[in-house]
């Protein structure tokens, strides 16, 4: 694996476990341009990776990923070609990250929101500090969350509670989203990393081929799920950005004011 092809992430390998990290503290590792099209190919690049068996996903800095950005979101609205790239990204992030067989554990530093939250939900196993919320705000920005939001939230916590959250945006503590089963467990800040090391080091120490061949038939449902939603969320998605209440959540961002959405 080239790591020298990506710019938003870095990499560590410890034995046969790697780490990846998004790299963008000062931008709280949103996924934007470039970052985004390097998620849509790292897990591609990492299932294939002949020194890795086990796969570990955190943050740089204090979020985990804060998702999407407001001002590219402007210009994805301006710029279609631009947005129905973003759309086939969006739903290779998804397909390989279940398609990569290599167990995936997210250690969630810190907020994962938007397209944070589905990367992290889309891990096998997911460890948070006790600080990270989780959330996907997709509907406050006037946007249909077409990413993946739609298949894991309601996948892992239940349909009834999976719209809620999905409606309102409302952010989870990692404690809440714990105890509901979004994630497997949180843990103060100061001792994540030592956990999530032992974590990794006890599957690395487990038969690699049989691990893999269990993740790939759990996930048999789940890429089932995945080809025959993506498209129509990412669809949606897509004709959400173009609604004058999408351009108000902009505005209102910019403007730093509450949006007055039109049903428009």
């Amino acid at each position: 694996m080239n790591f020298s092809d990506y710019q938003t992430m870095k990499f560590e390998r410890r034995g046969r476990i790697l780490t990846i990290t998004f790299n963008q503290p000062e931008k709280l590792n949103s996924f934007a341009g470039r970052a985004h099209t390097e998620l849509s190919r790292v897990f591609s690049d990492v299932v294939e990776d002949a020194d890795s068996d086990i796969i570990v996903l955190t943050g740089a800095g204090r979020a985990f990923s804060a998702g999407g950005d407001i001002e590219h979101m402007q210009w994805l609205r301006d710029n279609p070609p631009a947005f129905y790239q973003a759309v086939r990204e969006a739903k290779r992030i998804v397909t390989s990250m279940l398609e990569c067989d290599k167990p995936i554990i997210a250690k969630v530093n810190g907020d994962a929101i938007g397209l944070g939250s589905t990367v992290a939900v889309f891990c096998d196993v997911i460890f948070a500090a006790e600080q990270a919320r989780f959330g996907d705000p997709h509907n406050n920005v006037g946007l249909m969350s077409g990413d993946g939001g739609q298949i894991m939230w309601p996948y892992l916590i239940g349909y009834a509670r999976a719209k809620h959250y999905l409606f309102t945006g409302e952010k989870l503590s990692a404690r809440q989203a714990c105890d509901m089963g979004l994630i497997n467990g949180v843990l103060p800040a100061a001792e994540l990393d030592a956990y999530v090391d032992a974590y990794a080091d006890r599957l690395a120490a487990m038969p690699v081929q049989s691990l893999r061949w269990s993740k790939s038939t759990i996930n048999v449902p789940l890429r089932q799920m995945a080809a025959s939603m993506m498209d129509v969320g990412m669809a949606y998605e897509n004709v959400s950005s173009l609604t004058e209440d999408h351009q108000e959540a902009i505005n209102a961002f910019r403007e730093k004011r509450k949006p007055k959405f039109a049903g428009r």
